[in-house]
This record gives C-alpha cells, structure tokens and sequence, in this order.
C-alpha cells in the first residue's frame, strides 16, 4: 500500500502519518514543496523513533510523482491512485483497494488542488462528517482511508497477534 501526501505542511502529521506507515508496511510518498524540512525536531519527535524505517520517497511535483511511479507510461498496468476529498460524490468505504494502491492526500490548508481532481473524478473518496466541519486531521483521515483499505487486503503481513509485557495470556 502506498500512502501520498501532496505538499504537507504541518511536521507533526507528516511525522505521525510515518509512524503509521512503518506500523503496516506502507510505503510514503511526499510531493514538494513541503512546508517543513525533513530533518525537523517536530516531525522526529513525531515519528519517534520508527522515522528511520520508514520508506519513504519525495518528488519535486505532481508531475514527478505519476512519472516515477508509472501513471504515465503504462496507464493498463499502473496501479490506481485514489484521491482523498471532502469533495468526492463516494465514501472511501465505496471502493476496492489493492495491495499496491495509491492514496494521496492534499495539504492541510487547502487539500488537494482541483485541477488534480477534475481529472480524476471517479478516483475521488471522502470520509463522511458533519456539513458543519470543513475536514478532519490529516493523520487521522490517513489512518481511517488506509486501514479500510488494509483491511480490504486481509491486513496482509500483519498477522502477529498481540503479546502482553509483563504476562501471558490464558489459553
């Protein structure tokens, strides 16, 4: 699975977003500019200390992002690239996801521009809520669309089960 953040600004979601990320083995994709550096205390402190298992790639624009990852050359084999909005006509829930999909996310401030989604309408999600708040926290609605979509998948390598620390439990 591949998570893609378009131009994030906020550190600590993008931190918070990797974490999640190396959590269920998917990969992260950041599209410039960002509105922090890489090396930033917060966006560390954030992902604490899984930041450096995290597999993570940027690229200068949009553009570069569907070169590099096969949306443009070979548009029958290229994987799908899911676009999460507030302003979508289905649900996240309304789609099938693949193993190897795309779910972009746009900037905290604006979201993902709209001439990128005019283009791809069909491709478009949202995450219902109430008409009176304009959208949720980047990290949360990244969590929400991408364990929907690892669920779809089996949760595929994520079958250990969960140990206690100090005990065991009963049979």
């Amino acid at each position: 699975m591949n998570i893609v953040l378009h131009q994030p600004e906020i550190p600590a979601n993008t931190g918070n977003i990797g974490r999640t990320c190396v959590a269920t083995g998917t990969r992260l994709h950041l599209i410039e500019p960002l509105g922090f550096s890489l090396s930033e205390k917060a966006l560390k402190r954030a992902g604490m200390d899984y930041w450096k298992d995290l597999d993570v790639t940027t690229y200068v624009n949009f553009a570069d992002f569907l070169e590099k990852n096969g949306f443009t050359s070979d548009l029958e084999n290229a994987p799908r690239l899911f676009l999460a909005t507030t302003k979508a006509h289905q649900k996240y829930t309304d789609v099938t996801y693949g193993d190897n999909d795309f779910i972009m996310f746009g900037k905290e401030s604006a979201g993902i521009p709209e001439e990128i989604l005019v283009e791809r309408e069909d491709d478009c999600i949202r995450i219902p809520m109430n008409e009176e708040i304009r959208s949720l926290n980047l990290s949360n609605s990244v969590a929400i669309v991408l364990y929907e979509a690892l669920r779809q998948n089996e949760f595929a390598g994520m079958e250990s089960c969960g140990q206690l620390h100090r005990l065991t439990w009963k049979d």
